[in-house]
């Protein structure tokens, strides 16, 4: 029986390390240490981050399924380690130790502490928040890079922008993978100009307040033929598939295709997207409300996806809350912690965005080797036509 694509990841905020599993690559997929550097490095981009960021400086080393810079076929796992666990070593060691670490009874709304704690039946908050933390989300952006790096090889491109932080909301919509060049290059990562500049001084002027912010970040997908995903069952939609990959992120709470809620409010005379055909560019559209999906599957439009995260819930100034040991009102906990995490969600959407993309190319084209994916992928377009 065939291994399906499939990602794990393991480790917690102030632990050794993280470690990212991922299965399913084909072989013979050349693989780039600077290219995963270089996103595990945006993911700790953007104006709003705090001090954690200066202490990481993250690297993928892999130390399975990888040869001379080609995959094997096999599993690959990634670690990343973590530098400030030098900080934590005693409160943080996996084996017991001497040490009196003070534990944690103070949940903050909003966060993962207090059901967890039930959950699992800790005493010590913290022995859920560190693995509840998105910290773990460098593991998730490594192992997306190498899913990118497949998607790459099959002519699909996997990009983000903000278009949202606070009040304030961005003008731009990118039709190709030329309009998001420079898009690193902004603060926010958001590529109007104008409302860069609003959202940096939003950031500031709540920074200054103690409060944090959240915002909508955009993923678009290039390069997608048609029928990938399903309308056959409910399991196989890869608009439910991606909103679920993309819902998993921390302090995301909405997701829309494409123009998603907007279309909600529209007759369906302007809700859908009229079917053209030339001899150049085959069926096509000349409008995308759908974001490139229909029914379960992609239309060969763009794919377009937008997360809007609530503000983070580690705040400079604590919201009330309870004391688990007392059972007496008191202040939530004070971690260091960030004002605005959207241009690094961003970049963590990428990595969901592309693991998906992975998944569903890897169940409809198949192939132990790269070559095998790519000879499925180029006989099935010209089996539909597809021309672009």
């Amino acid at each position: 029986m065939p291994v399906t694509f499939r990602m794990t990841t393991a480790g917690e905020s102030h632990g050794p390390g993280l470690v990212a599993v991922i299965e399913g690559l084909p072989a013979g997929l050349e693989i780039d240490r600077g290219e995963i550097d270089r996103d595990l490095s945006r993911r700790q981009m953007g104006h709003g981050r705090g001090g954690r960021m200066k202490i990481e400086s993250d690297r993928a080393d892999i130390t399975a399924g990888l040869r001379h810079g080609k995959t094997l076929g096999s599993p690959i796992a990634i670690r990343i380690e973590n530098k400030d666990f030098d900080n934590w070593r005693e409160r943080m060691d996996p084996w017991p130790n001497d040490s009196d670490a003070e534990e944690v009874h103070l949940p903050r709304p909003g966060h993962a502490d207090l059901a967890g704690s039930m959950k699992y039946g800790h005493s010590d908050i913290r022995n859920v928040l560190e693995r509840a933390s998105a910290r773990e989300t460098a593991a998730r952006v490594a192992a997306g890079s190498c899913a990118k790096a497949f998607l790459r090889a099959l002519n699909v491109c996997v990009y983000s922008h903000v278009i949202q932080i606070g009040a304030v909301q961005a003008g731009s919509d990118p039709q190709s993978p030329q309009d998001f060049e420079g898009v690193d290059d902004s603060p926010v990562r958001c590529l109007d100009k104008e409302a860069e500049k609003l959202m940096v001084a939003e950031i500031d002027e709540m920074r200054g307040r103690n409060e944090s912010l959240g915002g909508v970040m955009e993923v678009r997908a290039f390069g997608i033929p048609p029928g990938v995903g399903s309308c056959a069952s409910w399991q196989e939609r890869l608009d439910g598939r991606l909103a679920q990959a993309l819902m998993s992120i921390q302090s995301v709470k909405a997701i829309a295709v494409g123009e998603g809620f907007d279309v909600a409010g529209l007759p369906g005379s302007e809700a859908h997207d009229e079917i053209f055909y030339n001899d150049d560019l085959g069926y096509h559209r000349k409008t995308n409300r759908a974001g490139g999906l229909e029914g379960g599957m992609t239309n060969g439009e763009p794919l377009v996806a937008r997360a809007a995260l609530k503000p983070i819930p580690t705040l400079t100034q604590p919201l009330r809350s309870v004391d688990t040991e007392t059972k007496e009102p008191a202040e939530a906990l004070r971690e260091r912690t960030d004002s605005c995490v959207v241009p690094a969600a961003g970049v963590i959407g990428e990595a969901m965005v592309a693991f998906i993309l992975a998944e569903a190319f890897s169940e409809k084209f198949g192939g132990d080797h790269i070559d095998d994916a790519c000879t499925a992928v180029t006989a099935y377009k010209e089996r539909i036509g597809w021309r672009r």
